[in-house]
């Protein structure tokens, strides 16, 4: 990937990982640890790979996005404002009873939502569903959909999974936040989905892993997925729960919790000290 692409790239994530926090702060309720490991990701997506328009969110040719982990709600949130959905002023207004930026992504009144998810489970079947009528309708269209590793301890992850390996939804890819760590502890401890890559090729997926804070590997995945056909991709990304906030890296207590006045201060000072550096 050309070097200046990856600094712009990084920027992008810095400053949706800001205004999550941003959001979360101000909401003194949300979900850091799992929004700040995905900021990488949507930036690629939305700076690269996906073919979407702020000024057109209903195109019906457009690409999908599907967050199925819909607690992740205030990265999607950061980063559809920076691209221009919305104001990034509003992002301050994160779950106030009058905000259309609830805790969990509504496609009614959010600008860029392709589908209301917070269920955990549901999502990917909604996205399997979206690839499917692209199938179809013989649309090229494709839809991308971001799972949580404890969100696959769903049995409806399975059934969907099924479903589009039989159905050959190559349209269609699948990203699994690898952070080890769900709400009550690791992943491993609390009702294991291991091994992730061979579960998914069991359900006739092609499986990638990644780590998912490499831009050059997740381009490398994103394209594999597009060129392989007959079979939905499963992309796994070895992530950092709670990335680029030092006291909030791999630590399960900050997977639903909102910082106070100081940790606040002490993680927006980290985060754009960060920004600063990848700018100069």
């Amino acid at each position: 990937m050309d070097e200046n692409l990856k600094k712009q790239l990084k920027i992008f994530a810095c400053k949706a990982r800001i205004g999550a926090i941003e959001g979360i702060y101000c909401a003194k309720a949300g979900h850091p640890g799992g929004s700040l490991s995905i900021c990488d990701l949507l930036s690629y997506l939305y700076n690269v790979e996906m073919n979407v328009d702020p000024k057109n969110p209903h195109d019906p040719k457009r690409d999908r996005l599907v967050l199925s982990k819909g607690h992740a709600a205030p990265a999607l949130y950061a980063t559809l404002a920076l691209k221009g959905y919305f104001p990034v002023e509003d992002l301050k207004t994160l779950r106030k009873s009058d905000s259309y930026l609830q805790g969990h992504p509504n496609m009614n009144k959010v600008p860029g939502i392709d589908m209301s998810t917070g269920s955990l489970g549901q999502g990917i079947s909604c996205a399997v569903g979206m690839a499917l009528g692209g199938k179809i309708d013989k649309e090229d269209y494709r839809v991308y959909t971001i799972l949580g590793d404890g969100e696959i301890e769903e049995g409806q992850v399975w059934e969907a999974a099924m479903f589009a390996g039989n159905h050959h939804l190559d349209n269609l890819t699948a990203f699994v936040d690898y952070n080890g760590l769900q709400i009550d502890g690791s992943i491993e401890e609390v009702n294991s989905a291991y091994p992730i890559a061979e579960k998914f090729a069991a359900f006739k997926w092609n499986t990638i892993e990644i780590d998912g804070h490499d831009f050059d590997a997740i381009k490398k995945a994103v394209d594999d997925a597009k060129a392989c056909k007959g079979m939905p991709t499963a992309v796994i990304m070895k992530t950092v729960k709670g990335k680029g906030v030092s006291y909030m890296e791999n630590a399960v207590n900050w997977h639903g919790a909102a910082p106070n006045e100081e940790l606040y201060n002490k993680a927006m000072d980290e985060l754009k000290s960060a920004l600063v550096e990848l700018e100069a």
